[in-house]
């Protein structure tokens, strides 16, 4: 269990908090590029880590990221004109590039030098992996752009979502890290006893920290040999693991398949869920048939959302349109879709759980560990220190696996080759 100021350490995010500081060391999503599609087009509004933003591709094709209210007198900036090369306010036409200069002051004389004295909070962004990234800290920090494999997997083999999440970050990354409740709550197949994570409920966990986080397995029982989920947390917030069925001309198909989330707090109540997969196969990619039949599994292909979000239909005011029926005869939760059923518990603990009160077991030790890495990170920052995982050159390498083997050594030299990233 955590103390309640330690929680309140992970917990917050907004600008000036422990965490706040922290997560700003990072590069994180802020959007998906094709929210954006088009130079000129819509601006977009963002919340991240508390702050009110507007994302929009300019003339050139290029995204900025800008505050979300204009200088002068605070107008609304999505109600903005996207037009050569700049968003301009529709309250007086003041007009700011994608830097944060303001290049155009039309209400003010011809001959005033005041559109030179003025900027608006604008943050570095970089396009990769489908998605926009955005970097909020110390500008003479900051470090390379992500260089996960998922950043160089072919665009052909890769797919990207996002959803809404209405809870705190951190319930939803500890979620994700968590192996051994896909024994029970993604357990839709009662009765099924051959399922590999049914057979054996109790996964041992090993946990190994690394210089971006750290690897762990979990490893269950598969008659003569093991069913190892060797995952990887990258901090602060990204979770990678391996999947090895596929969908692909019609049925199950066995091919490399990965995916992970990467969890974006919008604010200290609120999570942007980034859900990336991707076939490092390079005679296979991603068909639309695969990625409308994974999206429909974990219950956020674009039937599951309200139309014009990333919201679920299934929520918490509806109770996730649990069928009770079918949870005494077909499934452990009732409730459809992977994801759904995680939304529902992590939802369901409140908006910040109450982690004074917990009793963590021996299967939450990838958990805990993370909680440690994480108040570590924040100390480093306040000590002047640079946190673990910033530096790409950590991870890059690195590659989930989801396999049955036979365990004739310790799991990461059994696993090594499988998971060196190959992109």
């Amino acid at each position: 269990m955590l103390k309640p100021e330690e929680n309140e350490r992970l917990t917050r995010v907004g600008a000036g908090t422990p965490m706040g500081r922290l997560l700003r060391r990072y590069w994180l999503p802020a959007a998906l590029s094709e929210e954006l599609p088009e130079p000129d087009g819509a601006p977009v509004r963002v919340r991240m880590l508390g702050e009110d933003l507007i994302a929009f591709r300019d003339s050139e094709g290029k995204v900025g990221l800008l505050e979300a209210y204009c200088p002068h007198r605070r107008a609304p900036l999505f109600f903005g004109r996207n037009e050569n090369c700049g968003l301009r306010c529709v309250y007086h036409g003041w007009k700011f590039d994608r830097t944060g200069a303001c290049v155009d002051m039309p209400s003010e004389p011809p001959e005033s030098n005041f559109k030179d004295k003025v900027t608006i909070t604008a943050y570095p962004v970089w396009e990769g992996a489908g998605m926009v990234w955005a970097y909020m800290g110390p500008p003479e920090l900051m470090p390379a752009p992500p260089d996960y494999e998922l950043v160089r997997a072919p665009a052909s083999h890769r797919c990207v979502s996002k959803t809404i999440e209405h809870c705190n970050w951190l319930q939803a990354l500890e979620g994700g890290l968590d192996t051994s409740h896909s024994s029970f709550l993604h357990n839709n197949r009662l009765g099924d006893h051959g399922a590999l994570r049914s057979a054996d409920t109790a996964p041992r966990l090993e946990v190994e920290r690394t210089d971006y986080g750290y690897t762990y397995a979990g490893i269950r029982k598969a008659g003569s040999r093991h069913y190892v989920r060797a995952y990887h947390y990258v901090m602060p917030a990204q979770q990678m693991r391996g999947r090895v069925s596929a969908w692909r001309g019609g049925g199950l198909e066995e091919i490399p398949t990965l995916n992970g989330h990467i969890w974006v707090p919008l604010d200290d109540y609120t999570t942007a869920v980034y859900n990336w997969m991707y076939a490092y196969n390079p005679e296979i990619p991603l068909s639309r048939e695969f990625v409308l039949a994974t999206e429909q599994q974990f219950g956020r292909a674009p039937e599951d959302l309200i139309p014009g979000t990333f919201e679920l239909k299934r929520n918490l005011a509806n109770n996730f349109m649990i069928d009770r029926q079918a949870q005494k005869t077909r499934t452990f939760t009732g409730i459809e879709g992977i994801n759904t059923q995680d939304f529902a518990v992590q939802e369901g603990m409140g908006p910040i759980v109450d982690r004074s009160k917990e009793h963590l077991g021996s299967s939450d030790r990838a958990i805990a560990v993370m909680r440690q890495l994480l108040l570590e990170a924040v100390a480093a920052v306040e000590r002047g220190e640079a946190p673990r995982g910033v530096d790409p050159v950590t991870y890059r390498d690195v590659r989930p696996v989801d396999l049955v083997v036979e365990l004739t050594g310790p799991w990461r030299e059994v696993l090594k080759e499988e998971m060196r990233a190959k992109f």
